[in-house]
């Protein structure tokens, strides 16, 4: 099986309130070090075995475009893994 965290954040240009009121919290929690706080979301998608990995980057592409970030406002990252079935 192959195993893809699929990781969306705001792009830079975006206000991104949820992850202002965090980094004011720790600062008033006395965690003044933290200089960026970043909120996104993740997904795990895992795909049947036999397809290369140049075809599961394209569906991965084509996945987050359409259906897991909105484009005006988001960019996404990718990792891919091999995983053994455990079950």
């Amino acid at each position: 099986m192959t195993v893809v965290k699929v990781f969306v954040n705001y792009k830079e240009s975006i206000l991104n309130p949820e992850a202002q009121a965090i980094q004011q919290a720790l600062g008033r929690l006395g965690y003044d070090n933290i200089t960026q706080v970043k909120v996104g979301k993740s997904f795990e998608l895992t795909f049947a075995d036999g397809m290369t990995r140049e075809a599961i980057e394209k569906e991965v592409n084509e996945i987050s475009d359409r259906m897991l970030a909105n484009y005006n406002m988001e960019n996404y990252t990718y990792e891919i893994s091999e995983s053994e079935d455990l079950s």
